[in-house]
């Protein structure tokens, strides 16, 4: 049995040719925060943060900005990207992607070592360059190409007790040199954290457009603009251009929306890509940042109008670009090839000793290092990201544990102090059990333990909106329950932190490597609503 089937599959995800009068948000659902955005003619490329997860940096190609395809990494190399002392939520803040005559280029800042950097490419694909650092510190930096042809870095106020708000200077991509004084250029609208600042030109104008208020319930968009990239910026007399902090968003299903970039599609119409949440009743999200997408007109005096009045919704009624086919949100795994599927993605930098598809043809082979998921540091564990609030997941495993202490399963994941995990474990009784964990902050504790004696087993993870149910089965097709849990308890409301939830397969031989190998021959991923 190579692969589980479900014939609620296709009734769940069909093949259909969109609408042209709408779209549906978000446009890249889980967890995609700080997206940036560029074109290069009728095609376009979007990067999101990926803080301690690798590789980094996912990169989207879209004809219609609607629907994208995770095509590559731009960090995918340790040279590029060291992760070994990042700790939940470090690692990778907001990147931005420019285009500028042939090639592509990705800023961004590894905020557990190294600060601020870019690379490039001549292909969004890859292969990117090794880092350019540069001497700055502060995060979200930004990069802007003028048509004189000097080059602008735009960031976050300094690390050292400087002024709030947006500095700037010019740079020499090429070297990361500063080929200016550094310029304190806009303080924003006097909203907390101005940051994710974007730079353009646009009729003459340069505007400068900044996310206030936290990444959080009070997040706000803001616009700005000069005759100069210098200032002195003039705020747009309607600021905020995007929030739901008012009375008009507070009851949107919509909430924290902010960390924006502008685009001009190749039919003259503008858009604008940001980052939101979607909460479970109002109280907690868990999901993570996404990516949406709003329609921007430009009035009269020459100020962007965003979405409707300043607000989104789930179902946008907007004019847009031909859209392409929607294909398929289900993940089905397989392992028979080569490499892994560019879902998948590490926990910091892997050890490609632990991983293994060549082992045993058709499987993926774990094994288990001295780390656990508690750790701060990189077990072995290959995980995707949580798209959807209901969702049935399924892996069927072969495990047959050496030592007392050695498990290996699957788990949902926000970080390594608040997950839960479902797994085949021996105990020091020399016996196998299933073991469903939760580890909710300071604690851990089983909340079943259920002995088993095949080697063969079906681990399974469906979830609501508001929880998790755990099972397991010896035959992939009668499924024992094994317990719950709260998706609240998996949430930033509660866990704290930027990500969100990440479904994953594990090993662990708990302070050691493991005596025995865990494989895995299918996972399968199957969306229910991604409405909720």
């Amino acid at each position: 049995m190579k692969m589980l089937r479900y014939a609620l599959l296709f009734a769940f995800i069909p093949l259909v040719l969109a609408a042209q009068d709408g779209f549906h948000n978000p446009v890249i659902p889980g967890f995609h925060p700080d997206p940036s955005v560029c074109r290069v003619d009728s095609d376009y490329y979007l990067v999101t943060s990926s803080f301690e997860y690798f590789p980094g940096v996912p990169v989207f190609h879209s004809r219609d900005l609607i629907h994208w395809d995770l095509i590559g990494y731009c960090l995918t190399r340790k040279s590029q990207l060291n992760l070994e002392k990042a700790p939940s939520s470090a690692g990778i803040y907001a990147p931005t992607l420019r285009y500028h005559k042939g090639t592509f280029y990705m800023i961004t800042t590894n905020v557990s070592g190294g600060g601020n950097f870019l690379v490039t490419a001549s292909d969004p694909r890859g292969p990117w360059s090794d880092p350019i650092w540069i001497d700055q510190s502060g995060i979200d930096p930004s990069l802007f190409f003028d048509d004189d042809g000097k080059v602008y870095y735009t960031g976050t106020t300094p690390w050292d007790g400087s002024e709030q708000g947006i500095y700037q200077f010019e740079i020499d991509p090429a070297t990361g040199k500063k080929l200016s004084p550094v310029r304190l250029i806009w303080k924003g609208t006097g909203g907390r954290y101005p940051e994710g600042p974007h730079l353009y030109k646009i009729n003459g104008w340069y505007y400068l457009m900044i996310a206030e208020g936290g990444t959080e319930y009070g997040h706000m968009e803001t616009i700005a603009r000069s005759k100069s990239p210098w200032g002195p910026f003039d705020s747009c007399p309607r600021n905020p251009i995007l929030t739901h902090r008012n009375v008009r968003g507070q009851s949107s299903p919509i909430q924290g929306t902010g960390h924006a970039d502008l685009i001009q599609a190749h039919d003259g119409s503008w858009w604008l890509v940001f980052l939101a949440f979607r909460p479970v009743q109002g109280n907690w999200h868990h999901l993570g940042r996404e990516t949406f997408l709003a329609p921007v007109v430009w009035d009269k005096e020459g100020w962007p109008l965003v979405g409707e009045n300043g607000t989104v919704l789930p179902e946008m009624k907007a004019k847009t670009l031909q859209q392409t086919p929607e294909t398929s949100s289900a993940f089905l795994e397989d392992f028979d090839h080569e490499k892994l599927s560019l879902e998948w993605n590490y926990l910091r930098n892997p050890d490609s000793f632990y991983y293994s598809l060549t082992d045993r043809r058709g499987w993926l082979c774990l094994k288990g290092n001295p780390y656990t998921l508690d750790s701060v540091a990189s077990p072995a564990f290959i995980g995707i990201r949580q798209k959807h609030f209901s969702f049935i997941v399924t892996a069927r495993m072969d495990f047959e544990p050496g030592r007392a202490g050695e498990e290996a399963g699957i788990t949902a994941f926000m970080n390594n102090r608040f997950h839960y995990r479902l797994c085949v474990e021996k105990k020091d009784d020399g016996k196998k059990y299933v073991v469903l964990t939760h580890r909710i902050g300071s604690y851990s504790y089983e909340v079943s333990k259920t002995p088993y004696s095949g080697h063969l087993i079906w681990l399974r993870i469906a979830a609501s909106p508001e929880s998790y149910f755990f099972s397991f089965s010896s035959d992939g097709m009668n499924f024992t329950p094994v317990g719950t849990g709260d998706t609240r308890f998996l949430s930033s409301e509660v866990a704290g932190g930027f990500t969100g939830v990440f479904i994953g397969l594990y090993a662990t031989g708990k302070g050691r490597t493991s005596s025995a190998p865990v494989y895995f021959d299918a996972f399968e991923y199957i969306p229910g609503d991604n409405k909720k």
